[in-house]
């Protein structure tokens, strides 16, 4: 695909292919395109030319928390799930160990905990394949093994693709991430 914003191209004659089971690592410095291809992935930006084949249903976690500060927790996630998920998301705010603030409102949390709500919503959601744009901000070492023990359990092992974008070594190695520069 190729992308522009205006007269400034973004992508020329960008291909990339996620196998299922596989995540990639989008790298490269500011302004190299890298949430440009996460907007291609989800529809959110139309390429100027080119096609994009993707999954029906996406998880996403994007830079920001992008929660509702004035709903609690479960609220949040349930935006996004369906009932048959509720008790699949009672399961994951066990193990990002926040199932005691569940029916806390988000603005009372911390920047952490927030973090760790909008992974559980993402992953909740079961998308078929997972979109990860800096998906372990502000988490400590033990939260990101946490998350990506998960990511890994349901995602990568169950044959659907991830997709991450960081600039952060670790967060790739975790994760076994293939490196696509950019």
């Amino acid at each position: 695909v190729s992308f522009s914003y205006g007269d400034s191209q973004i992508l020329k004659d960008f291909n990339l292919t996620v196998c299922g089971g596989e995540c990639i690592q989008l790298f490269g410095a500011s302004g190299s395109g890298k949430t440009t291809v996460a907007r291609l992935i989800l529809g959110l930006e139309k390429a100027n030319s080119g096609s994009i084949v993707v999954p029906q249903k996406i998880s996403a976690v994007f830079q920001e928390d992008r929660l509702l500060e004035n709903l609690d927790v479960i609220k949040n996630i349930r935006l996004t799930t369906t009932k048959d998920k509720y008790e699949y998301a009672d399961r994951l705010l066990k193990e990002f160990d926040l199932y005691s603030i569940r029916k806390k409102r988000v603005s009372q949390l911390s920047g952490g905990m927030k973090r760790r709500v909008a992974l559980v919503r993402a992953i909740a959601f079961c998308g078929d394949a997972l979109l990860l744009d800096e998906p372990f901000n502000g988490l400590d070492s033990d939260n990101k093994k946490i998350a990506a023990d998960i990511i890994k359990r349901d995602f990568i092992e169950q044959n659907k693709p991830v997709v991450l974008i960081t600039h952060i070594k670790e967060d790739a190695d975790i994760l076994g991430a293939k490196i696509i520069k950019m």
